[in-house]
């Protein structure tokens, strides 16, 4: 019974295997079918004992021989070209991508194009990456280029608050802008010397000071000086009335009038002249002085303020005062009429208020000397100072 059984259990699988043994021989266009391997003979069942083994049927010895003859038939599919060159193009290999192999082809692009390609100028200024280094010098960019002589942009003359507010709004604020930043008035009383002067038994005064208003551009200046004898009247004062203009931050040009006091010859000058700080911080003035008779006056002074200390000052200062011609009425002689040497130390109370303790040395020359001479006044000396410097 089992051996009636193993029989038809060959014989049944006999058209499978034929089947299958067909399907291996079939060519599918453009694809390789691998070939499956023969199928392992099964091993035969012992036969059950006292039972003479039945004689093995033909179909169990013909599968063996079909699947040793089973081999894949060449295939019909076109060949892949699956070398290393051309899995590997030059572009994948200038990214790093693959190695390409070692053959004829042409080589990939150079390391240094690659590396120029890859970083940019753009981005070599920003510090974003590092050029390769080349053969030549880089071309200069930014401020490394040469000066040129193109004009430069027009200023911006939109303002964003200038899509909210009308034309008029922003008149007056932008006026106001600039008169809190650069524009406003302001205005200082400035007193150099206001001092007694000591000269054996023949004691005077004398001061030297300005008042202005205005901006950082436009002032109007009111200086005045003079000096006199206690007792006397005022021996020469004189006002100017000056329009002020700023050349640059240092210097200012003045123009206006001057007008002589006192016992000499009263005239009018129509005055022009600078002041402004010099290098090394010494404040200078110089001021040209024509009459309304011809007279042709000049004047030049300066003084440096030397700290000692926070608030003890030294102030060398020199005058010199010229007039191109004669002037009797003023007592006044051509060429250098008379020159000043001041040394005074003085100490800050406050910034606006210091006493100070001085010499002064003076001296007149030439037809000035010998008008002093025949008024009884002296042609100069040294004299005690005794004052104070003072602004508000």
């Amino acid at each position: 019974m089992k051996t009636l059984a193993l029989f038809l259990a060959t014989v049944t699988a006999a058209p499978a295997a034929a089947q299958m043994h067909e399907m291996h021989r079939m060519k599918m266009p453009g694809m390789a079918m691998p070939a499956k391997p023969a199928p392992k003979k099964p091993a035969p069942k012992r036969p059950a004992p006292k039972q003479t083994a039945p004689a093995k049927p033909a179909a169990r010895k013909a599968t063996p021989a079909r699947a040793r003859a089973a081999k894949p038939a060449a295939s019909t599919m076109p060949a892949m070209d699956m070398s290393p060159t051309a899995a590997c193009t030059a572009e994948h290999a200038a990214m790093g991508h693959c190695k390409p192999a070692a053959n004829d082809a042409a080589p990939p692009p150079p390391a240094k194009a690659t590396a120029a390609a890859a970083c940019p100028p753009e981005h070599a200024a920003m510090g974003h990456c590092t050029p390769a280094a080349s053969d030549g010098p880089a071309a200069p960019t930014g401020t490394d280029q040469p000066a040129g002589t193109a004009p430069p942009p027009a200023p911006p003359t939109t303002l964003a608050a200038a899509r909210f507010y009308d034309s008029a709004t922003m008149t007056k604020a932008n006026r106001m802008m600039r008169d809190e930043h650069g524009g406003m008035r302001f205005s200082q009383i400035l007193f150099n010397l206001a001092e007694v002067q000591v000269r054996n038994g023949r004691d005077g005064y004398r001061w030297d000071g300005a008042g202005w208003f205005g901006g950082d551009i436009h002032r109007l200046v009111v200086k005045t000086e003079g000096e006199g004898g206690f007792g006397d009247r005022v021996e020469a004062a004189e006002v100017q009335a000056l329009y002020s203009r700023a050349l640059d931050p240092y210097w200012n040009l003045q123009a206006g009038i001057r007008q002589d006091l006192g016992a000499g010859a009263k005239r009018t000058y129509a005055a022009l002249g600078v002041e402004g700080l010099a290098p090394y911080w010494f404040d200078v003035e110089g001021t040209l002085f024509l009459s309304d008779k011809g007279d042709v006056l000049a004047r030049a002074e300066a003084w440096y303020d030397q700290r000692i200390t926070q608030r003890a000052i030294l102030q060398p200062r020199v005058e010199l005062n010229l007039a191109a011609q004669d002037m009797p009425g003023s007592r006044i002689g051509a060429g250098l009429s008379t020159a000043e040497l001041g040394l005074r130390l003085r100490y800050e109370i406050r910034r606006e208020f210091a006493p100070y303790v001085g010499l002064s040395w003076e001296r007149r020359y030439g037809a000035t000397a010998r008008y002093a001479r025949s008024d009884g006044d002296t042609t100069g000396g040294v004299s005690l100072a005794l004052g104070v410097r003072a602004w508000f």
